[in-house]
């Protein structure tokens, strides 16, 4: 059942478990997930099985679309009504909540279930909060990178790609026989900013977006420049097909997933189509992955992977107490494996018992993940929503060609972050 609002409860006795109102402790979990898929299912399922045993702790399911969730959260941290749990951007929003939310690293420390997170995982979240602390959980944990055609690379006999120029030199034999070397949603906008931002990670190291936006590093520096100058260069020599700026997120899938393009750039939250046999015209066995190649005289390393971890989960600070915490050492300890077991969900969490039966590109996914020494951010992890779509509106400019050069971008995006420093 999906409730828009958070309601109170009436007094008396619960009828379904025989419990006295004041004995009963709820668990409200506000978020924008369906309560049928996903991390939801996964909660909702082992905690109902607490509720058996544990008749006097329950959870409450509470839906709250998208576009309202951060609005939603906002005015009830302003009213002291946080709901127990609730999903929220793990970035500068949460920062800026982060007297009214509980200390999860303490807490699960506390609780004897800290060893249940994957310490890359953690370091990500930690990143996005200036390393001021852990604030919210990865309830699923995304990584990113170049995912390949293995039938055509084997035909044209191209390895995977360890430096950009690999990759370029494989896109321009792509380009020599017939074949489009990247599948991009230019209408999308991000998929074009993570070109960007992967290049430039790659040049200055994994902490270089995190000096950006703390104002030790500008944009125009000339590696960015390089970056923004090499994706252009992309574009215009047909590595994006025609105009990739009409081409959208499914599309693009499709393109790939049909065998019209080599190469595709997205995260490990593509799973659920490559793993549809419906879909996925090219085979469970015939997609490779590569993380972001190196850069020549760069100092980023192929064990530093781009990650997100989607949604975040946390905690209010308020409405913590102990039967809260039995609840959560309960469902935290089971997260991670009844995650791959029952839906083939990679997440934050360290995974024990791997199932017999995975796929073999969630299997190749948790393994890169269990393998990375540092979890990188994404482009605009640090931006404000004006620069984000000022980085992203002009991305569409620079690979069309139309009066947008890699020095006017990078020029642009810096008037912005300078423009969110000084607020």
């Amino acid at each position: 059942m999906i409730f828009v609002a958070l309601v109170g409860c009436s007094s008396g006795e619960s009828p379904s478990t025989g419990v006295k109102d004041e004995e009963l402790t709820t668990i409200r979990y506000l978020t924008s997930n369906l309560e049928s898929e996903g991390t939801v299912k996964v909660l909702t399922d082992i905690s109902e099985e607490y509720t058996k045993v544990n008749p006097s702790v329950k959870l409450e399911y509470y839906y709250v679309g998208q576009s309202g969730l951060r609005q939603r959260i906002q005015l009830l941290a302003a009213s002291n009504d946080l709901p127990t749990m609730f999903s929220f951007e793990s970035g500068r929003p949460l920062r800026n909540l982060k007297g009214e939310v509980l200390d999860l690293e303490q807490t699960f420390k506390d609780l004897g279930i800290y060893e249940k997170l994957n310490p890359v995982a953690v370091n990500l979240l930690k990143q996005q909060t200036h390393g001021e602390g852990l604030y919210a959980l990865p309830l699923e944990l995304n990584i990113e990178g170049f995912w390949y055609n293995k039938s055509l690379f084997a035909k044209l006999g191209i390895e995977e790609p360890r430096t950009w120029d690999d990759m370029l030199r494989a896109a321009d034999h792509f380009i020599e026989n017939g074949i489009q070397p990247f599948s991009v949603a230019g209408k999308e906008k991000w998929p074009i900013t993570r070109l960007i931002g992967g290049y430039a990670v790659r040049k200055y190291g994994p902490d270089v977006m995190e000096s950006v936006e703390n104002g030790e590093m500008k944009v125009t520096a000339p590696g960015f420049i390089e970056a923004a100058q090499t994706v252009y260069d992309m574009s215009m020599k047909g590595y994006f097909g025609g105009d990739a700026n009409k081409i959208d997120l499914q599309t693009s899938i499709d393109l790939f997933l049909q065998g019209q393009a080599a190469m595709f750039y997205s995260g490990s939250w593509e799973l659920r189509d490559f793993n549809n046999p419906v879909r996925n015209k090219l085979g469970a066995d015939g997609i490779g992955y590569f993380n972001i190649p190196l850069v020549k005289d760069g100092i980023g390393t192929l064990d530093e992977f781009p990650m997100n971890a989607g949604l975040t989960n946390s905690f209010s600070k308020a409405a913590f107490n102990s039967k809260v915490g039995e609840w959560m050492k309960t469902v935290f300890s089971e997260y991670g494996d009844r995650a791959m077991r029952d839906n083939g969900l990679i997440t934050g969490f360290k995974v024990e018992h791997m199932p017999a039966q995975v796929p073999p590109l969630t299997q190749l996914v948790q393994e890169k993940i269990e393998s990375a020494k540092r979890a990188v951010l994404w482009f605009e992890a640090g931006f404000d929503s004006k620069t984000q779509s000022i980085a992203w509106d002009n991305a569409q400019l620079l690979i069309s060609g139309e009066g947008m050069t890699a020095q006017s971008y990078m020029e642009e995006l810096q008037k912005a972050i300078d423009a969110q420093q000084s607020n």
